[in-house]
């Protein structure tokens, strides 16, 4: 698990002024989590793979998302998803 060391964060704040008016939802960080299937429920450990929090932005295509996570500073790796309209 990484620390909330003042470098770490100021970090994080100076990425998410790159981002600007593109996030839609600044999000959250994530506690403890489980995974729940047909056959029954397991507790998801907090290690360097756990997903950690989120942050929504909104952005042109997976090419433009791509060029913003240069200036991002990725703890180990940042999932990227696409919503779908519905």
């Amino acid at each position: 698990m990484w620390e909330h060391t003042p470098e770490v964060m100021d970090g994080w704040t100076k990425w998410f002024e790159v981002l600007g008016d593109r996030v839609v939802d600044s999000g959250n960080p994530f506690g403890p989590g489980k995974e729940v299937t047909k056959s029954g429920i397991k507790e998801l450990p907090q290690d360097r793979d756990a997903t950690v929090g989120y942050t929504i932005i909104n952005a042109e295509n997976m090419d433009e998302v791509e060029k913003l996570l240069e200036k991002c500073p990725i703890i180990n790796s940042v999932r990227v998803y696409e919503a779908m309209p519905m």
